[in-house]
């Protein structure tokens, strides 16, 4: 049964903790205009803009230090900001780490790591990614109307606008009924298409999306009641013993789409006429580069976000 929400303050929660293996480097923290601003940055100025007054982020431990020194200490006057660490023991146990583990055990498992902070309406984003003013506005217009506990929203891109010439992407492919999400699949390897997109799957067999099939790029809007689903699906995550035990992860669209199909929540899908870039690959740098600079040009973000 669904309980009334009491909105409070809304929160801006970004998953920053991932290894960057592809990119070669620490690409959150990576300057991407001439005053040495990172994409984090304009997720934080967006936010700020559409009404969110803190700002999370989730880390490794060994990385505090450098988020500190630059995104921290140029927002702390901005924003309310704190970090939460994902440790592969937390919600798993030092014991239970299975020799030659590093790799962090996903997106579903960083929101639990930050569960002790999260107490208000929050969203989630990449850290990587740039979604676009529009879509802050969005999400922050649903947290605030939103009359249950249990519903929940996710901007939903078409995956045409959301891919690169530099290799494969990892998007939740959305299925849609009256503009709420039904089902949603964690695709770890989509590629760019002449015609849209295609993944494969396990046993091999190509599947080809239109370009305008919608997908979820880990833009979510929630409450705190999503935990009890995501602490439920981690435990069903720990106990599959046909996992890889190194390189699998509980990832939070699937979460989310385990939640659906048992009638746990509703999820609103929001469309956005923001643009999705990113840098999955250091190679998509330069083009990011040259759009963020086109927005500064043509006066949707200020020459020094924070002067």
């Amino acid at each position: 049964m669904f309980k009334t929400l009491r909105m409070k303050n809304m929160t801006l929660f970004i998953l920053a903790a991932g290894m960057g293996s592809r990119y070669g480097g620490l690409k959150q923290i990576d300057p991407f205009t001439e005053n040495g601003e990172f994409i984090i940055d304009f997720s934080i100025y967006d936010a700020i803009k559409a009404g969110f007054d803190r700002v999370v982020f989730i880390i490794k431990e060994e990385n505090y230090d450098a988020f500190r020194e630059t995104v921290g200490k140029r927002i702390e006057g901005k924003i309310k900001v704190e970090y939460v660490f994902q440790k592969l023991d937390m919600f798993v146990g030092e014991e239970n780490i299975p020799e030659g583990r590093v790799k962090p055990w996903g997106t579903t498992h960083a929101l639990l790591c930050g569960k002790c902070v999260l107490d208000d309406p929050f969203a989630v984003v990449n850290a990587d990614d740039f979604y676009g003013r529009d879509a802050y506005m969005k999400v922050a217009e649903f947290l605030r109307n939103a009359k249950d506990e249990d519903e929940f929203c996710m901007i939903g891109y078409h995956v045409g606008n959301t891919l690169t010439d530099n290799g494969s992407v990892a998007r939740g492919v959305c299925n849609t009924v009256d503009g709420k999400l039904d089902t949603i699949v964690e695709r770890t390897k989509i590629y760019k298409t002449d015609t849209g997109a295609r993944f494969f799957e396990d046993n091999g067999d190509p599947v080809d999306l239109a370009p305008n099939t919608v997908v979820s790029m880990n833009f979510w809007g929630f409450t705190p009641s999503v935990f009890k689903g995501l602490e439920k699906d981690f435990e069903e995550f720990k106990a599959d013993t046909s996992k890889d035990p190194l390189k699998s992860e509980a990832l939070l669209p699937n979460s989310i789409g385990k939640m659906i199909k048992n009638g746990e929540c509703t999820v609103e899908v929001l469309e956005t006429t923001s643009k999705w870039f990113g840098v999955t690959y250091a190679d998509d740098k330069p083009n990011t580069i040259a759009r963020i600079h086109e927005l500064i040009e043509c006066g949707e973000y200020p020459n020094g976000l924070w002067k």
